[in-house]
């Protein structure tokens, strides 16, 4: 992944810090940085308008692009991309082919407490079926990892021999098969799926958290000594207004707390501010609503 960036962009600074986030949870992805105004050759092949841009290559090809400071949207992508392993060199024998999908198809199932292969992704599922299986799961507070199989043609004929059935969806929890939507329908009827599902203690307690003050900033450090360039000036913009009451939490004092809550918010970095449990955003959204006018109200209204 390229990011064509400006150094004089406080945009680009802040997208910086989601790619080292990434980079660190993607270590078979290589990222590099590219000022844009440096290589205007390169920056006018690839229609470069403006800062920050992401381009996602493979095969020294362009597959994907992100323009503009949007970190739930270029974690989205790296994270569906990454997913997609380019395939090893076929063996010579076939028994050596199978060995090796049989593999990835444990790492897969193991990624994760709940998987779910599919034909799409829950936002988007390609098929009546996906799309059934995602509101039973969604209904029931499930938390759980997604593949799409459209995407990778390997996994999808490998995992109906793997598992020994032969349609999608598959759900699967604690890496043994659950089985497909009808069965799920009848855990959910039976009232047996939730306790089915793995259980996710994580979760209600970042729901607590960030319910635990009507704003809520996770941060790194405390407003009185902020250990980051961010964090230190969220907290000069929020106490410009004596009517926002806020309170902190310093995620460097809780190493569950600070992955977990990336997950949970699908955004990847710090710090975040809440309102009454919802997530407003990083320092980039902050700061646009303090330049607009608008932080107050949307704070405290």
């Amino acid at each position: 992944m390229v990011h064509f960036h400006a150094p004089w962009a406080p945009q680009c600074a802040q997208m910086n810090d989601v790619m080292t986030e990434l980079a660190t949870e993607n270590s078979h992805v290589k990222f590099y940085k590219l000022e844009a105004e440096n290589f205007p050759e390169v920056s006018h092949k690839y229609d470069i308008s403006a800062v920050p841009t992401f381009l996602i290559f493979k095969n020294q090809k362009v597959v994907d692009r992100l323009d503009g400071a949007n970190a739930p949207s270029l974690t989205k992508k790296v994270q569906q991309h990454a997913s997609i392993i380019t395939p090893t060199i076929a063996a010579t024998k076939e028994q050596d082919t199978k060995q090796d999908i049989n593999t990835r198809l444990k790492n897969i199932i193991n990624g994760a407490p709940c998987v779910l292969f599919m034909k799409g992704s829950p936002r988007e599922p390609r098929c009546g079926f996906s799309r059934q299986i995602v509101e039973l799961l969604n209904q029931h507070g499930a938390k759980y990892s997604h593949f799409d199989i459209l995407t990778d043609n390997d996994v999808r004929q490998g995992l109906k021999e793997y598992s020994n059935w032969p349609t999608y969806p598959q759900l699967y929890v604690g890496g043994e098969l659950i089985g497909g939507l009808d069965i799920v329908k009848e855990l959910a009827a039976s009232g047996e799926l939730t306790s089915t599902l793995p259980t996710n203690d994580l979760n209600k307690r970042l729901q607590s958290l960030v319910s635990s003050a009507p704003v809520m900033v996770f941060m790194k450090g405390n407003p009185d000594a902020p250990r980051c360039g961010f964090s230190k000036k969220i907290c000069e913009i929020l106490k410009k207004y004596p009517s926002i009451q806020f309170k902190s939490f310093d995620i460097l004092e809780d190493q569950e707390v600070r992955q977990g809550l990336k997950t949970y918010s699908n955004w990847p970095t710090y710090p975040q501010v809440y309102v009454k449990g919802e997530l407003i955003g990083g320092l980039d959204i902050i700061t646009e609503l303090d330049e607009e006018g608008e932080l107050e109200s949307s704070l405290t209204g």
